[in-house]
């Protein structure tokens, strides 16, 4: 069957059939997508905590499904004049307009009298561009005006949502192009032809298209828009899975051209020999994306079914689509470097052949100075620190930041976004009095009841600003101290609460999730190989790997660009693309020992056959992989910066350091053991394609 289907995708009229429907269907997906379904409250907030239930619960009271933006006025060196207030006043006049209601609160003036908060209630229920307009309205009517000397400045929840969306302004364009632009250079580099890395790329960038169309279909069936974060880290996968199946496909043509003059048989042969690792690695990434299906968060499940989403696609352009497009060529796409029938194999010449035959003649050493190497970086692990503030969410300067700093200059840091508790009316007195005994909290508003009289909700202002350890640390104190009131059934929420419920959202995901993605790789490799010592073994190497590029990243990020700490989503993430992808490259290579074995019946003599095949491969596909999630970090979000740097640092680790020294050294420490429980069969050197059956030898020469 396989051969059969190999040779329909590479024949002159089925490349030809794939080429057009490709081409039918990219149009028809582009033409039928549906718009992202609207933003909802309740969007990347874990279901069933007290700041989500808030959250639904806020139709039931008058004041609806409202926020604010908080206008900071400040003069750095003196106290406000008459002129400022004058001003302030103007504006305050000027905002009402636009707030709901027609009313915005008097001012407060700082005790130092320096600064002033002016607090603008917003529509909690607009989409992201109303919301953009009415923040960009507010900034613009505030700075109209004002006296020399003194400053306006916007915070608050609306304000941090418009500069996170402003940050993704363009995102997608710019990292469409800077990936492409990575790509294409390192496809150059790797093929060294001017025309070859053409195909690939167009390929892929196709893919990639049709993913993007895709997304707002999946945002429909999760209930949660795909955001430009999410069609960001799919766009980066897309890329990089579909370049590595790309390499791994082509390296094997190239070596198929090298056996037979006729390039739709060396297609059909090298498509039948990449094809089960190539599966193997995709349906081990698909499957460990999915995983997250099990997270509470979400945003989580958001992004788990669209990244299994772009990987599929990858695969089926990969293995459908490219090799259909390759076979319509002729041999010269090679150009200048055009592979030449009978000439020498890239495994028994060059630099990645002599690697092998060195680390063949010493794994122990080899083995010992590769562990030391990695846990050595581990030991980075001992600086990390988990969790950022909601102003250290940026890379760049932006207003709602530096408001928020000038606001803790002069106020209480969290009365830029209050929280919101809700109990039952009849205990509201006592709730509201205990919830001013807490440590940490500044100040509480005046109780509003629902549209029924059964609950009561108050505005608490804490000392500290949303996302620090004082803050949560203030949320968990009100929490416990409302849980003794009998009867109050109370709910805090707000952001300061969100932040707080998201981290304990991902701590439970990383419980659960890592240990379900590690028993979907272990499981897929005892498929793959058919063998248990084997999988165990890689996956080890693939867990101490991940440690060793935490560690790494730890130390670049702190002392290299000044990051405090990891944002609390960013180990899960890391670990699951890192352990999926990771365990790729050792597919790519034990697929080959083992196809090694099966001809040669040796495995020490295949593992290092098959290193020096594949080294180049997938040394180009590591660094091309390292490469593109890189390019994260043109995106100005802390969180995909810090993404882009751990599994770079980790995909690199596991290109040049763990597939190339770890996998082969142990394999060639323990020999046929490797394989245990089975041992591949020895079917004689026909098996290894130098002496295949041609189905269609008569095809005409390239």
């Amino acid at each position: 069957m396989g051969a059969r289907w190999a040779a329909a995708v590479t024949s002159r009229i089925g490349a030809l059939v794939i080429v057009v429907a490709a081409v039918a269907l990219t149009a028809l997906v582009w033409l039928t997508s549906p718009a992202q379904p609207a933003a909802e409250p309740t969007d990347g907030l874990p279901a069933g905590k007290q700041s989500t239930r808030v959250t639904e619960l806020a139709d039931r009271f008058p004041s609806g499904r409202t926020d604010a933006a908080v206008v900071v006025y400040e003069r750095r060196d003196a106290a406000l004049s008459t002129a400022d207030k004058d001003a302030i006043a103007t504006a305050a006049k000027a905002l009402a307009a636009r707030a709901p209601g027609g009313i915005v609160p008097p001012p407060t003036v700082s005790r130092d009298q320096q600064a002033a908060l002016l607090i603008v209630p917003v529509p909690g229920d607009l989409d992201d561009d109303t919301q953009a307009t009415t923040v960009d309205g507010i900034r613009a009517t505030v700075r109209d005006g004002l006296p020399a000397g003194l400053t306006a400045q916007v915070t608050g929840g609306p304000a941090f949502s418009r500069d996170i969306a402003a940050a993704f302004d363009g995102a997608d364009v710019t990292l469409l192009l800077t990936t492409a632009g990575v790509v294409a250079l390192l496809l150059l580099v790797t093929y060294r032809s001017p025309i070859l890395w053409i195909a690939p790329l167009l390929v892929i960038g196709v893919a990639d298209q049709v993913v993007a169309k895709l997304l707002p279909w999946i945002a429909r069936l999760v209930g949660e828009r795909t955001d430009a974060s999410v069609s960001g880290i799919v766009s980066v996968l897309v890329f990089g899975a579909g370049t590595d199946y790309a390499l791994l496909l082509i390296s094997r043509y190239r070596e198929e051209l090298r056996r037979t003059p006729h390039r739709r048989v060396a297609m059909t042969n090298a498509l039948r020999a990449a094809a089960p690792a190539i599966t193997g690695s995709a349906a081990t990434v698909i499957l460990a994306l999915l995983t997250l299906l099990a997270a509470v968060l979400t945003s989580n499940r958001t992004l788990g079914i669209s990244a299994a989403l772009g990987v599929a696609v990858a695969l089926l352009f990969g293995l459908i689509v490219l090799p259909a497009v390759l076979a319509c060529l002729p041999r010269g796409v090679f150009w200048p470097v055009v592979p030449q029938t009978g000439s020498a194999e890239p495994s028994d010449t060059g630099w990645w052949a002599r690697t092998a035959r060195s680390v063949g003649r010493r794994p122990t050493a080899v083995l010992v100075v590769a562990l030391l190497m990695l846990g050595g970086l581990a030991a980075g692990l001992t600086t990390t620190k988990i969790g950022l503030s909601q102003t250290e969410q940026f890379r760049t300067t932006v207003e709602s930041v530096t408001a928020q700093d000038a606001l803790a200059r002069h106020f209480p840091a969290g009365s830029s976004q209050p929280l919101t508790v809700i109990s039952t009316s009849a205990t509201a007195d006592v709730a509201k009095a205990s919830i001013a005994a807490v440590p940490g909290v500044a100040s509480v508003g005046r109780p509003e009841t629902s549209d029924d009289g059964r609950l009561t909700q108050v505005s608490v202002e804490l000392t500290a600003g949303p996302g620090t350890a004082e803050a949560d640390q203030a949320v968990r104190d009100i929490r416990a101290t409302l849980a003794g009131i009998p009867g109050a059934e109370a709910l805090v929420g707000g952001a300061s609460a969100a932040d707080l419920d998201q981290r304990d959202a991902n701590i439970r995901d990383d419980k659960v999730i890592v240990p379900l993605v590690m028993a979907v790789v272990l499981l897929v490799l005892m498929v793959l190989l058919r063998s248990l010592l084997a999988p165990v073994l890689l996956l080890l190497t693939v867990i101490v790997s991940y440690a060793a590029s935490l560690g790494a990243a730890t130390l670049l990020l702190t002392h290299g660009l000044d990051m405090r700490a990891l944002d609390a989503g960013v180990p899960l993430l890391s670990f699951l693309f890192l352990v999926a992808l990771g365990v790729d490259y050792n597919i790519f290579l034990v697929t080959r020992a083992r196809e090694e074995t099966a001809a040669r019946g040796d495995t020490r003599t295949a593992m290092v056959h098959a290193l020096g095949a594949t080294g180049g491969v997938i040394t180009s596909a590591g660094i091309l992989l390292a490469a593109v999630f890189t390019v994260l970090g043109v995106l100005p979000v802390i969180v995909l910066t810090q993404i882009g740097v751990i599994v770079a640092i980790g995909v690199l680790l596991d290109t040049l350091l763990v597939r190339t020294l770890v996998v082969p050294a142990i394999a060639l420490l323990l020999g046929e053991r490797f394989w245990w429980p089975a041992r591949p069969a020895h079917r004689g050197p026909e098996s290894s394609g130098e002496a295949t059956e041609l189905r269609d030898s008569a095809a005409p020469v390239a």
